[in-house]
């Protein structure tokens, strides 16, 4: 029986070497708009400094500073008390603390804000709350 390869061998093989399939969102997912998008999930925590360059949606907690050269969205589930700097701000959920958004910020039904903003442009939906000062910045032109 030399040079026979058992049956079990060949299938495991087989499905080893099988083409990943595209797998679909789950429907509990946040919007994937756009590519390179971290998620922080509804039960993670974070205590600490978060610097990133990709876009990043935040469905848990932090406590800290959040520095983004590109989108925050802080999702429905979230409690943020944190500092935040990036290019654009969307909550659904809790936030307490300044943001500076080069921008917009934007506050949807059922977000919580407590702090002061800096922006360039706002956006405070109905069913939104906000405490706090807001200081409209002027878009750098060239």
């Amino acid at each position: 029986m030399e040079g026979c390869v058992p049956v079990y061998e060949t299938r495991l093989y087989r499905m080893l070497n099988k083409p990943v399939e595209k797998q679909t969102p789950l429907p509990n997912q946040p919007p994937s708009g756009s590519q390179g998008q971290t998620i922080l999930g509804k039960t993670m925590k974070i205590v600490g400094d978060i610097v990133s360059e990709e876009a990043l949606y935040i469905d848990g907690a932090v406590e800290g500073t959040l520095e983004l050269r590109n989108q925050l969205t802080i999702g429905p589930n979230s409690q943020i008390i944190a500092n935040v700097k990036a290019t654009e701000v969307v909550v659904f959920g809790s936030l307490r603390g300044n943001v500076e958004a080069v921008n917009r910020i934007s506050l949807r039904p059922g977000a919580s804000m407590v702090g002061d903003i800096k922006t360039a442009g706002i956006i405070i939906d109905d069913g939104a709350y906000f405490k706090g000062g807001i200081d409209i910045s002027r878009t750098e032109t060239s």
